[in-house]
């Protein structure tokens, strides 16, 4: 699990780092672990007799949410600084929490006071991003369409992996949502291929320390530590990009934006700690 957060933490300051466009970024990312867990899902290809097309909707619908919280996310790592947008990306379970109040599931008080507090957190975030610049402010937003959406996946995820392997179900997802990527890149002109070698070998450093150092790690200990402490876990994130951001980018967060930081992660840990124990999937930075 420390190795995993390790992988997950170099996500947000390599991603920087690319100078090439995020859609191309997210979409090699996604194809390379779609085909590099292909052989892991052939070796388990019993699992899939008596699975019907139907049953893959859920996988499909994930995938979906999955390339819009890349699309969102990803480029707020260039407007905001890597720290404030990892915070604010990690808010997932908030949303998840809401999600589960609309559809009438009632939530412990510390849920609450666990969102009041990472409520506040990103407001103070986004007030001394204000100060920066507009961008910095809209790079917030976009961090935080980006956790709602990754919501969506992880919610839609837990549906799927009822019924699927967890390789049957990555395959899947991660193939739809590069699909989903691709075609936005053309919609949007954006060449997929002719990077520099530099690129090329960041994006292999992102798929290999995010994808398969994080994910794959992460799910592995999923079984014997249990989902909240996977979840507990993946905050460590926040500090590890920000120390990670701070060697490889000499980024650092204003002083006045770390309360807020602390804030969200605090807050998120409060609702994580609370909520009743769910089907985890993968950590989607």
């Amino acid at each position: 699990m420390a190795v995993a957060v390790v992988g997950v933490s170099f996500s947000g300051p390599l991603t920087a780092l690319v100078a090439t466009s995020f859609l191309a970024i997210a979409f090699w990312r996604n194809a390379a672990g779609a085909v590099l867990l292909l052989p892991v899902l052939l070796a388990e290809r019993a699992t899939l007799t008596g699975l019907r097309p139907r049953q893959l909707t859920s996988s499909l619908v994930a995938g979906l949410f999955l390339a819009a919280h890349f699309a969102a996310w990803l480029p707020s790592l260039s407007m905001t600084t890597v720290a404030a947008s990892t915070a604010l990306v990690t808010t997932t379970p908030i949303w998840t929490a809401l999600a589960a109040r609309v559809s009438g599931v009632h939530l412990p008080r510390q849920v609450w006071w666990g969102l009041a507090l990472a409520v506040f957190g990103a407001a103070l975030i986004a007030g001394v991003d204000v100060a920066v610049s507009w961008r910095a402010l809209a790079g917030d937003g976009l961090a935080l369409l980006g956790a709602i959406c990754a919501g969506g996946y992880m919610l839609a995820g837990a549906r799927a992996r009822e019924r699927l392997s967890t390789s049957a179900y990555a395959v899947v997802c991660y193939s739809t949502c590069a699909v989903a990527l691709a075609v936005a890149a053309v919609v949007a002109d954006v060449p997929l291929t002719g990077f520099s070698a530099r690129d090329w070998w960041l994006i292999a450093a992102i798929t290999f320390c995010a994808q398969l150092l994080g994910h794959t790690l992460l799910n592995l200990v999923l079984s014997s530590v249990g989902p909240t402490v996977v979840g507990l876990a993946i905050l460590l994130e926040v500090p590890g990009a920000l120390l990670v951001a701070l060697v490889l980018l000499d980024q650092v967060p204003p002083l006045l934006a770390v309360p807020g930081m602390v804030a969200v992660v605090i807050g998120v840990a409060l609702v994580i700690r609370a909520g009743r124990p769910s089907p985890v999937v993968e950590p989607v930075t």
